[in-house]
């Protein structure tokens, strides 16, 4: 009686569509954590997240691509930290029909700036011609606080237009920040809240 073998072919056809596979795995994995802008050892706070080993030796090849991706320069650790927002604080995507409303405690920095970019990292052209605020333009209440108001129609005091784009991101940035690399994780009420308000 003759044994039965497997062909060769067939061995070499399993591996080869094993590998692949694992090949478009990874593929799928990488597009979807660069277009999410989310890389291993972010730090979420509220609606924002963060990457506090952005700018070290330390940054993951993921976190790297989604910078390559973007076009954003990363602030190496004894500069500061980037913190990125994709929804308001009710976890929602923008919507950019509607208003938002920016309010709430920024970390101690010397300096921070707030722009308003498209998800890819390009500023969004508007007849404003305003793509963002820094803390020294601000205008603030008599007690040193302020609000922000996102909006595709002009409002008063601090108004940050968001043009005629379909989606967009929010991005601040902290320089000379007592948050670093160390910092692991972060309170929402540390981070300025962003909530929905009137929709067209």
């Amino acid at each position: 009686m003759k044994r039965s073998y497997p062909a060769h072919g067939t061995i070499l056809g399993k591996f080869l569509l094993a590998g692949c596979i694992g090949v478009l795995l990874g593929l799928f994995v990488t597009i979807v954590v660069v277009e999410r802008g989310k890389g291993f050892g972010a730090v979420a706070a509220g609606p924002w997240t963060g990457w506090p080993r952005n700018g070290t030796s330390d940054t993951d090849p993921y976190t790297r691509a989604i910078l390559a991706y973007s076009g954003e320069m990363s602030l190496s650790e004894s500069e500061g930290m980037s913190f990125v927002a994709h929804g308001d604080s009710n976890g929602a995507e923008f919507d950019p029909a509607c208003d938002y409303v920016l309010k709430g405690e920024i970390p101690s920095a010397r300096y921070w700036t707030l722009t308003l970019l498209s998800p890819a990292g390009a500023p969004i052209a508007n007849t404003a011609g305003r793509q963002g605020f820094t803390s020294s333009e601000v205008l603030r209440a008599s007690d040193g606080q302020f609000e922000i108001t996102l909006s595709r129609h002009a409002r008063p005091g601090n108004w940050l237009p968001i043009g005629g784009t379909s989606k967009f991101i929010l991005v601040l940035r902290l320089y000379d920040s007592e948050l670093g690399a160390p910092a692991t994780a972060l309170d929402a009420a540390s981070m300025p809240g962003l909530v929905k308000s009137r929709c067209e």
